[in-house]
């Protein structure tokens, strides 16, 4: 356990991320339950923030019930969240080809982007490529985005992770998937999402808090720590998921906290 200063005192709001930290595939991590108990009896809050768009927000809520902890839609956000904040206020009306699974393509459609279809003819032409954690990409896919963004298409990603831990080791992510069309296209994408501004601007206006009351608690530090440390938040790294103690020497990204687990943190927030 590491702490850089007494800053936990001043933290109302704890944005969680999910995979690697509060839960891992289908099992809540140890400590998970308890730490939001300790939250309740502290008088803080908590939100779940996730990178993860391979589900759409009302598949993370079913899951949640699933895992025995039922939330409100207004306790979850998620980059693709942001995405769509984002489109609405940059692009509005703009056409998207979106490099997603079905859920999240009927979500950003059910919230007014306009998609290209499916079976839009090869010479139709969208004005944004959307990179997504698409879990059932296929090779056509990544044609179509390539060729599109070839053609003058705007590049955007979902979130930057290049892999997403299960509990079976780590599958590729988003960022993997960008990696390819930017070796193919020679374009890089604008990525939203942690640990970029429009993640805590969209916290910021969802909760009404200052960034000095806000923690991101996370299992990377590119993604979850980032988005605190380098937004004038927090940034507090759980040892559950992605990254192991001895990948802190090597990093530029300094958290200003560590603990094993959610649970270790609840010990510390109980004694304050």
């Amino acid at each position: 356990m590491f702490v850089k200063s007494d800053f936990l005192k001043d933290i109302k709001l704890f944005v969680l991320d999910l995979d690697g930290t509060f839960y891992l595939g289908d099992r809540l991590l140890p400590g998970s339950l308890p730490f939001l108990e300790v939250l309740r009896e502290t008088g803080r809050d908590y939100l779940f923030f996730t990178n993860n768009t391979s589900k759409s927000p009302d598949l993370y809520l079913t899951k949640f019930a699933g895992l025995g902890v039922p939330i409100a839609r207004t306790r979850l956000l998620t980059a693709g969240d942001v995405t769509v904040r984002y489109l609405e206020r940059t692009y509005p009306g703009a056409l998207v080809y979106l490099m997603g699974n079905e859920a999240l393509r009927a979500d950003f459609a059910a919230r007014g982007v306009r998609l290209l279809p499916d079976g839009a003819k090869a010479e139709a032409q969208p004005d944004i490529v959307v990179a997504a954690f698409d879990t059932e990409l296929t090779y056509a896919k990544l044609e179509r985005a390539c060729a599109y963004i070839r053609r003058g298409a705007v590049f955007l990603a979902t979130h930057p992770d290049i892999n997403c831990p299960t509990e079976d080791g780590f599958i590729p992510d988003c960022g993997a998937f960008c990696a390819a069309i930017e070796k193919s296209t020679g374009k890089t994408p604008e990525y939203l999402g942690k640990p970029y501004t429009e993640a805590l601007d969209l916290i910021l206006e969802h909760t009404g808090l200052a960034k000095g009351e806000i923690a991101f608690v996370g299992d990377r530090l590119y993604t979850d720590v980032a988005a605190g440390e380098e937004n004038g938040a927090a940034g507090i790294l759980v040892l559950s998921g992605e990254t192991a103690e001895e990948d802190l020497a090597a990093s530029e990204i300094k958290p200003s906290a560590v603990f094993a687990d959610l649970g270790a943190l609840a010990q510390r927030l109980k004694i304050l």
